[in-house]
């Protein structure tokens, strides 16, 4: 009888239990698997927008450079203040026709004269017979272009650059803060040679940003190359007829 009493108690008790069990999970959440699936840990499970965290030195390196490029041609502005301010923009390569080449130029100008096309952006050093020095040159961007007719009035080795004020307000408009004065150096926007245009603020000058050769990029003055700039230098006088067009 005791036995049979005790079997009957925990018969009860075993049902008991299950009713609170089914009770206490009688209303469970459902389950969630992702509550986002475009969450950045399940787009890594495919691969989807992931980069490698390591991927080959050589492609990183021609991406790199690939970006700054586009951003030159996008902003040759930005290229050139980077280079006054002293980082070292990438440099880029130059298009060949901008190189110094012999050319056929029929003119009417005598030997010796400077013609500048600013619309081709290539400055003419007429030989006579009908043939010319073409180099490829940086012009005037939007808005500072200019034709006119001056002689180079002096000549000056890696001349030392003072910005005018205009230039210095208008820069600083766009957060942009030149310096009141810079040495002559290759850090000089000016380069290493420099041909003064008249009483005007205009020169033909070198630069330290050669990619921008070929460019609407400067304040109305004229660059070149380096190396162009100094070929140039040593084949004209003081007196030169300068013709920008």
């Amino acid at each position: 009888m005791l036995k049979k009493t005790i079997l009957v108690a925990a018969s009860l008790l075993c049902v008991a239990q299950a009713a609170s069990a089914s009770d206490r999970y009688g209303s469970r959440p459902p389950v969630v698997v992702s509550p986002d699936l475009t969450a950045p840990w399940v787009l890594q499970l495919t691969g989807q927008g992931v980069r490698p965290a390591v991927s080959s030195p050589r492609i990183a390196s021609r991406q790199r450079v690939q970006q700054k490029r586009t951003a030159a041609r996008r902003n040759p502005d930005a290229v050139q203040l980077a280079a006054v301010n002293g980082t070292r923009p990438v440099q880029t390569k130059l298009d060949p026709m901008f190189l110094p080449q012999i050319v056929d130029y029929e003119t009417q100008h005598k030997a010796g004269t400077i013609i500048i096309d600013t619309n081709n952006r290539f400055l003419y050093l007429v030989l006579g017979q009908g043939k010319a020095r073409r180099y490829g040159v940086g012009v005037g961007k939007p808005g500072f272009e200019w034709a006119g007719t001056h002689k180079v009035t002096s000549k000056r080795e890696w001349p030392s650059w003072t910005p005018p004020q205009e230039m210095v307000a208008r820069e600083a408009a766009k957060g942009h803060y030149l310096p009141a004065f810079m040495e002559g150096g290759p850090a000089n926007p000016l380069g290493a040679r420099a041909l003064y245009l008249g009483s005007t603020l205009y020169r033909i000058h070198g630069t330290n940003a050669p990619w921008t050769i070929g460019y609407g990029v400067s304040s109305g003055c004229i660059r070149m190359r380096n190396e162009d700039v100094v070929d140039l230098y040593e084949r004209v006088n003081v007196g030169t007829k300068v013709i920008v067009i």
